[in-house]
């Protein structure tokens, strides 16, 4: 098979959040079975550090329509990780000073990258059967197709791939955008909209060949108003092109065996460096040592992670006896919750505000549990990740996390679950963590367990070939 993956980033290039993990695993994944598997994401000129940039070959330029002008479009390639990158690259678009969304022409910068990802496909040597395109950013790559090149000799036959990762940012804007902008003429007007405004993510689903989401569950969640942020109608009407397939980790890059950034490493048949990176964890952030349980959180500080439900019950959880580890930013109002809560538990509460990755990385292998009470979570890798760090995730049944995580009511539990979107369930799921820690013998044979669940990129990575062979017709 030739897959060309369309991302807004990718490891170990460009990352803001999940989409990057998966854009950086799931091609490398493919090209271990034997396929060949190219990744395409933008040139982001102040974000992709300099070793990248060394490492990358000038191929070609060309001109990319971007509603009634024409742009130019650099080409850049290099073999990372045994897959091959292309860079598209255009300063006026990708060299901005913050981060890699949140600007007020977003929409013209990813109108320009997916038009430029075809036409880019004319000035190679590689014709994809397969364009698996992801989110809103690259959900016009479909679009285009479908309108502009379906019928170009040099591109026939293509099928097109759209997973959503989050249907939260489904990158909604005025109809005023529609020609100018986005270069779509206006007798296509009506794929565009939904409720008034134009919506990438729904024309995406409306053209798409076929439909993914990064979960089973998720896949059926998104059906319901409840998860859907106002996509349920589009995607009931093509429920029979929708599916999910749960996304892995990377269990090269998290390895407790081999991990660098950590401060001892372990396995499943020597967790003597488990206790250690707990005691040096403790350390770092400035908590008394001691036997109780250490509880991690790493995530977004924003309210569909949960965080209402943990600012409800969290003096309980202290009262349970647990010290807190949390690092992780986002909306104001938790950030100045956990600053708080640690001046009033300054030997039981550590908070770093920011994303560190290294950081990250100690607090998987350090706590002994992590607590991940999402309102909605279309896969999760965090608790993938502390599976394999020998921490224990506490987490709601929503999402991949219901995917993912097994109760420990059963005799093959990997974690503790709870069902409803209430403080108090999770409390009680968090408690009976708790009360499994003290039991030594109970406890070894879950961590045990944990470290043992294989969540690889492997198993997901031929759901996605069989996918794939399905259509283009092969078997």
């Amino acid at each position: 098979m030739k897959i060309l993956y369309a991302a807004s980033e990718a490891q170990p290039v460009a990352a803001s959040g999940g989409l990057a993990d998966v854009a950086g695993s799931l091609p490398k994944a493919l090209v271990e079975e034997g396929h060949e598997a190219c990744v395409v994401v933008p040139l982001y000129v102040n974000t992709i550090k300099q070793q990248w940039r060394d490492q990358m070959t000038y191929v070609t330029n060309f001109s990319v329509p971007v509603g009634w002008r024409n742009q130019y479009c650099g080409l850049f390639t290099a073999k990372i990780n045994n897959v091959t990158y292309y860079f598209l690259d255009n300063e006026y678009y990708f060299k901005r000073d913050f981060g890699l969304y949140g600007y007020y022409d977003d929409a013209e910068r990813y109108a320009f990258f997916s038009r430029a990802v075809l036409e880019m496909l004319k000035v190679i040597d590689f014709k994809p059967q397969i364009i698996n395109s992801n989110d809103w950013q690259c959900a016009l790559i479909p679009v285009y197709y479908s309108i502009f090149y379906r019928n170009d000799e040099k591109l026939w036959g293509i099928k097109n791939v759209f997973t959503i990762h989050n249907i939260q940012y489904q990158g909604r804007y005025g109809m005023e955008i529609l020609e100018d902008v986005l270069g779509i003429p206006k007798h296509f007007a009506s794929l565009m909209e939904y409720d008034r405004d134009i919506n990438l993510m729904k024309a995406a689903i409306e053209v798409a060949d076929k439909v993914t989401t990064v979960s089973p569950t998720y896949s059926k969640e998104i059906l319901d108003p409840w998860f859907s942020h106002g996509l349920d109608r589009a995607l009931s009407d093509k429920q029979y092109k929708t599916c999910g397939f749960l996304n892995g980790i990377d269990t090269d890059m998290y390895n407790p065996a081999t991990d660098p950034s950590i401060p001892a490493n372990f396995t499943v048949s020597k967790k003597a460096g488990k206790k250690i990176c707990t005691q040096k964890l403790l350390e770092e952030v400035g908590l008394p040592q001691g036997e109780e349980p250490v509880l991690g959180m790493v995530s977004r500080l924003v309210e569909h992670k949960g965080f209402d439900l943990v600012k409800c019950v969290f003096d309980d959880i202290i009262n349970l006896g647990y010290k807190v580890v949390i690092l992780g930013s986002g909306e104001a109002q938790y950030e100045q919750f956990f600053h708080e809560m640690r001046w009033k538990y300054p030997d039981r509460v550590a908070f770093t505000c920011g994303y560190i990755p290294d950081l990250a990385k100690k607090i998987y292998a350090g706590a002994n549990m992590f607590l991940m009470p999402s309102k909605s979570e279309p896969c999760g890798l965090a608790q993938m990740i502390s599976l394999r760090y020998g921490t224990i995730p506490i987490v709601r049944k929503t999402g991949g996390l219901a995917d993912s995580i097994v109760d420990c009511g059963d005799e093959n539990g990997t974690g503790y679950t709870f069902q409803s979107y209430n403080a108090h369930d999770m409390l009680y799921a968090v408690k009976r963590a708790k009360d499994c820690y003290w039991n030594k013998t109970e406890w070894n044979k879950l961590v045990t367990r944990a470290m043992k669940a294989d969540f690889s990129w492997k198993q997901s990575a031929k759901l996605y070939i069989g996918l794939y062979k399905e259509l283009a017709g092969e078997q």
